[in-house]
């Protein structure tokens, strides 16, 4: 099923029998030859690949083993044109020297740690500090900078990797698998395990950017954000959580029914202020249950496109690209200010620090488990 062991039989198909093929499928067999070549190169001695899903929809996702990364996904608006609707580049060198975490997986560690440092067991352990004083999304060379083995079956692809003893500061040796797989019924699920052999902590996640309006639509400020979580974790000027909970409503992160990102995503609120915008952690449950619940819930007007969230995980970060400059390019386009809006579902931020959060250590002999599953629809 990978392409790379395929394609050449594709070729010679192609080859005999031009007659017989259409203008518009001969096309769609050179572009995915040109994509699928993009993608194709070598990283610390292991092969980069691109992965395709397809399903009876016409839904199409793509995915590389660098970073367990989400490279596209194509789906209908309400009219059933498709259109991309993740930022993202045109190459694997792209996301060699991307800044952004475009549709990567994060790990160790998911979102900051204060002061790159947390304490387990009687001992402290020092982290890479990649985000000012803190570490995020797992340090310098992350899960992101990765090339996970994978192995294609069907409409799902199975990645894994091993994180070391001492990778970028964490303890213990931890190997984690992430499946991804594409349903009938235009979901995306992302399915993944962990285990390791000392105490450790870790949270996972996926760092999609999402604009359902299509990549060079403009904005994500028209987009209709539901949440369903009536609180926040809120944070300090460095995006630390200050250990409290903030309840929602009557503030510019209500979402608790439909608002749109524009609405008050500059509002004179402290917390705005910190994120320069949305960049929180909104409590979905105090526990971690393990039960999967809806999460999130967005929808592009003009398109029709709607994209709703679940998740077992206890939290979830919106992040609306306000980071985002136009430095990062690709797809034809330059990504400019809130041109995407991140739904990350997750342990809360320097939970390792903040005992009072769900607890995020992970011991030998147990496994760490989590799902999310990215729904994707149109207004009826």
């Amino acid at each position: 099923m990978i392409k790379k062991t395929i394609f050449p039989f594709v070729i010679l198909t192609l080859a005999s029998a031009a007659c017989v093929l259409p203008e518009s499928e001969k096309k769609n067999m050179e572009n995915t030859a040109e994509k699928t070549n993009s993608f194709t190169s070598t990283r610390d001695g292991k092969t980069t690949e691109l992965f395709t899903l397809k399903n009876s929809s016409g839904m199409e996702v793509s995915l590389t083993n660098y970073g367990a990364t989400i490279v596209s996904i194509h789906t209908p608006d309400k009219n059933g044109k498709m259109a991309d609707v993740i930022l993202g580049y045109d190459s694997i060198q792209g996301y060699y020297n991307g800044g952004a975490f475009f549709g990567c997986a994060v790990g160790r560690y998911a979102n900051r740690i204060a002061k790159a440092a947390f304490t387990l067991n009687g001992k402290t352990y020092k982290l890479a500090a990649n985000n000012g004083p803190n570490s995020l999304h797992g340090g310098k060379f992350g899960f992101n900078k990765y090339v996970w083995d994978a192995k294609q079956n069907g409409n799902s692809v199975e990645f894994k990797m091993t994180s070391k003893d001492g990778d970028e500061g964490y303890p213990g040796t931890v190997n984690v698998t992430l499946t991804y797989t594409l349903t009938d019924s235009n979901e995306l699920k992302l399915d993944y395990t962990a285990s390791t052999d000392q105490a450790t902590v870790i949270n996972l996640s996926n760092h999609a950017y999402f604009n359902l309006g299509g990549i060079g639509s403009g904005t994500i400020l028209n987009h209709k954000m539901q949440i369903f979580g009536d609180a926040i974790t809120p944070v300090d000027s460095t995006l630390i959580p200050t250990g409290t909970y903030m309840k929602v409503k009557g503030t510019a992160f209500d979402f608790l029914e439909p608002h749109t990102l524009g609405e008050r995503i500059d509002a004179d609120e402290e917390q705005i202020k910190f994120g320069g915008g949305y960049d929180h952690n909104y409590v979905i449950k105090e526990k971690d249950d393990r039960e999967l619940k809806k999460t999130a819930e967005v929808t592009e007007p003009v398109s029709g496109r709607v994209m709703t969230v679940f998740t077992t995980q206890p939290g979830v970060q919106l992040y609306c690209g306000n980071f985002l400059n136009g430095n990062e390019k690709g797809k034809g386009v330059t990504y400019g200010h809130r041109t995407g809006f991140c739904l990350e579902t997750q342990h809360f931020p320097d939970s390792p620090n903040q005992p009072q959060f769900p607890p995020v250590v992970l011991q030998p002999g147990e496994k760490w488990e989590s799902q999310t599953i990215y729904k994707f629809s149109v207004q009826k």
